[in-house]
């Protein structure tokens, strides 16, 4: 018999450029469908592995891989999670990331500029810390997207996932909400600083503008908790403070 769903806000810790950062993937399971919305940094599978053990879900428990946009700190375990599952884990994102997700196109942020910048950091980061993010940016993961998803979009795993396009951040960004939860996967749509939910980060954000209008659209949704990938989870007033970032003007 199928258990109620839980939906778990992983957190993934890594050190960029110096400094400590965390990341907020989200799994689902219902004791059948496991799924993993995103995927933490590049070369962190042990820590990932780690937060998936905290829930009592290990790797090869999971069934699908949602990824919400194109992201270095989105795709980065996803290379490894497909292959070291057998079959492989289907992997789900919107039409517009598709080429980006698998390496057909270059990433939109890592820019030949983006690259080149490395070479001026701070000498104390090391030389082979310096080299080795280079490589990384030259050569980011990558991996097959097996369906295209859709906005309006319902997903039947556990209990129902609604496919949300939430472009701005990225082309093809998407968010997802968890019907039985009232749940908002926001991915990088917002982000919560110091308690409070924000709307999209400027500087990582390629079409502002965009990013804010698809804030409205999230109005008709009964949101109780947002989960955002950077800052985690937000419980206040959901629908009252998206309805204010919508209306915001954090475009200079």
């Amino acid at each position: 018999m199928q258990t109620a769903t839980t939906l778990h806000m992983l957190e993934i810790t890594a050190v960029v450029l110096g400094k400590t950062d965390c990341v907020y993937p989200s799994l689902l399971w219902d004791g059948t469908s496991a799924v993993l919305v995103d995927t933490g940094y590049p070369r962190q599978m042990a820590s990932l592995r780690d937060a998936l053990a905290k829930v009592g879900v290990t790797p090869d428990k999971l069934t699908t891989i949602i990824m919400t946009h194109q992201d270095l700190d989105h795709i980065g375990n996803l290379p490894d999670l497909v292959r070291e599952s057998e079959p492989p884990i289907p992997v789900l994102a919107h039409e517009l990331e598709k080429p980006y997700i698998q390496g057909d196109l270059r990433l939109l942020k890592i820019t030949p500029e983006a690259i080149a910048q490395i070479d001026s950091l701070p000498k104390e980061i090391p030389l082979e810390w310096r080299q080795g993010l280079k490589s990384l940016l030259e050569n980011p993961p990558k991996a097959k997207v097996d369906r295209t998803v859709a906005d309006g979009e319902e997903l039947s795993y556990c209990g129902g996932i609604i496919v949300i396009s939430t472009p701005g951040h990225t082309p093809g960004h998407i968010s997802l909400y968890h019907k039985p939860s009232r749940t908002l996967i926001a991915g990088d749509a917002m982000v919560v600083e110091n308690g409070q939910l924000q709307g999209p980060s400027p500087d990582q954000t390629l079409n502002m503008e965009q990013a804010l209008l698809s804030l409205k659209k999230l109005s008709q949704y009964d949101i109780q908790t947002v989960i955002c990938y950077h800052g985690g989870q937000y419980t206040g007033d959901a629908n009252r403070r998206i309805a204010e970032l919508a209306l915001s003007s954090r475009i200079n």
